[in-house]
């Protein structure tokens, strides 16, 4: 019996990954459910799962759910989120939103806990500390990220051969085929609607960016040990090859699938094997006989670009530039900054930004809260 935790129960990963876990009900069960303030969705979840211990965003939220589950543990907060990754548990599911995923990986990893990571700004802007932590504490580091999962399932058995670069696909978003001057009128429910995937805001906007392929590329940077210049990005628009490694001798392996994230879920949780949990197969001919590829247009599609550079900057410079991104896509959902606002206000933070080397984890938190200020600064003299 595999013990899950799942931080971010009630977002989209989330409830995907408690699909995966009800179809085992033999083989596993659900120590811990944290989430930020959908309690009606977080109570029907320990009604059907029965966890140990659950964390909720706010005081007030506990309190109510306290008295509603009186034989459940209810936490909150910071603290809250950090309790329920440290409980002792076989896999953590982190799949928070954002910067506040860093710390409960990172405290997870301290107790012993192998991490199901679907929170790709943890190794954004902690990749060296989660990495070596992770390999000190010898607990594994899971992707749940379509993309990752993809590498790592064309990497399995091949760990150790020649790699000539790893291809991460992405479809492009809704925006691939509009130029620049169309792109100056977009507007956020035309961003939001992605063409193949169902997903969070947040992440919607970023794929419309592209800048959900900028943090892939650092996210597997540190998953995967490769350098910057052997990660490329291609564009598949049918989302039928979820990612690419190409060999020294020049073969290409492929993971394909259809677009339905409980597969990576459910690859991660059952590692090293793999289960039939009911999911709708792939048809060759007819989902795949007409699969296309791209350059990406970095011109366009700036934030790819930036994300390149700052990645080779190294140092804190991943974790300022996922702040100042978190705030200007929030901006742009609160419809206070048009869509290409976001890349334009991410380089202009980016552009003078200092670089600091050495930070721990708290020092992260704190570079975090002071770009968020700045970029907040920088928007409201618009």
């Amino acid at each position: 019996m595999k013990r899950i935790t799942i931080l971010g129960s009630t977002g989209s990963i989330g409830k995907q990954a408690l699909e995966v876990i009800s179809a085992e009900p033999e083989e596993m069960s659900v120590c811990a459910l944290a989430c930020g303030k959908n309690t009606e969705l977080l109570s029907e979840q320990i009604k059907r799962f029965s966890p140990a211990l659950v964390s909720v965003a706010a005081e007030e939220d506990a309190q109510k759910m306290a008295g509603k589950f009186p034989d459940v543990e209810v936490c909150f907060g910071r603290e809250g989120l950090i309790k329920a990754a440290s409980l002792d548990c076989d896999i953590v599911v982190n799949a928070l939103m954002g910067i506040k995923g860093l710390e409960p990986t990172y405290e997870a990893i301290m107790a012993g806990n192998d991490i199901a990571l679907a929170n790709k700004e943890t190794l954004v802007a902690g990749g060296e500390i989660i990495t070596g932590a992770a390999a000190e504490k010898n607990v594994k580091l899971l992707p749940v990220d379509s993309e990752h999962s993809a590498i790592w399932q064309c990497l399995r058995g091949n760990e150790n051969k020649a790699v000539r670069r790893l291809v991460l696909t992405g479809s492009g978003g809704p925006f691939r085929d509009y130029g620049a001057e169309a792109l100056q009128h977009v507007h956020k429910e035309q961003a939001l609607r992605h063409p193949n995937w169902k997903m969070g805001p947040k992440i919607t906007i970023d794929s419309a960016t592209m800048m959900n392929k900028g943090l892939e590329v650092i996210e597997a940077r540190w998953l995967f040990g490769f350098p910057l210049d052997k990660i490329d990005i291609v564009i598949h628009p049918q989302s039928i090859i979820h990612s690419m490694v190409e060999f020294e001798d020049s073969s290409l392996i492929a993971q394909m699938g259809l677009p339905d994230m409980r597969l990576p879920i459910s690859y991660a949780l059952h590692w090293p094997d793999r289960k039939d949990i009911g999911l709708k197969r792939l048809n060759l001919v007819k989902d795949a006989a007409r699969m296309t590829f791209e350059e990406p247009d970095m011109e366009k599609f700036r934030c790819i670009k930036l994300a390149y550079e700052v990645a080779e900057r190294g140092g804190s410079a991943p974790a300022a530039m996922n702040a100042a991104n978190e705030v200007l896509v929030q901006k742009h959902l609160e419809d206070r900054l048009r869509f290409m606002e976001i890349s334009r206000y991410l380089e202009r933070v980016m552009g003078d930004y200092e670089v600091k080397e050495g930070l721990d984890i708290q020092g992260i938190l704190e570079e975090d809260r002071m770009i968020r200020e700045k970029t907040l600064a920088l928007i409201e003299r618009k």
